[in-house]
């Protein structure tokens, strides 16, 4: 089996070169490096250590191609991604989604984190949410657009 940690370090800083020069933007071309190695840790079959530098060559401008399409077809930056995060299945899109998450709360109040939790996971309504939390409905109103705002800064894309 491959060690993916020796990989990281032995040719992440190649594949983040590849990613930089296909997305033009530093912060998306971070995100597309950690998902190339993202991909290659959730293979189901065991990778070949034959031409690793190669394979990881094809697997970030795949990927940074796909995601330039994905960005200009969808139009930019989906707020309902914030909605679609408890039905997620894939592991891929886990531990991204997990990954944004973090960045979007660490711009926000830890509050934040807790409205977020109740509304979107436990699936409280807004009125449900504003009366555990002590807060108005407005008021939540206010701390979910702010993080979907976020949530589109940080996913790179325009909201």
């Amino acid at each position: 089996m491959i060690d993916v940690e020796a990989l990281y370090i032995k040719y992440g800083p190649m594949v983040l070169r590849r990613c930089r020069s296909i997305l033009k933007d530093e912060d998306m071309a971070l995100d597309a490096m950690q998902d190339v190695f993202i991909k290659v840790l959730s293979r189901e079959k065991p990778l070949h250590q034959r031409a690793p530098s190669s394979l990881l060559y094809t697997i970030a401008t795949n990927h940074c191609l796909n995601v330039l399409r994905d960005k200009r077809e969808s139009g930019g930056w989906d707020p309902s991604w914030f909605d679609n995060i408890p039905h997620r299945e894939d592991f891929e899109g886990k531990v991204i989604d997990r990954m944004t998450l973090e960045s979007v709360f660490s711009e926000h109040q830890e509050s934040t984190r807790l409205i977020a939790w109740l509304y979107y996971l436990d699936e409280m309504t807004l009125e449900e949410t504003a009366d555990y939390v002590g807060m108005s409905v407005s008021g939540i109103r206010k701390r979910l657009k702010k993080l979907k705002e976020t949530g589109g800064k940080i996913r790179g894309a325009t909201a």
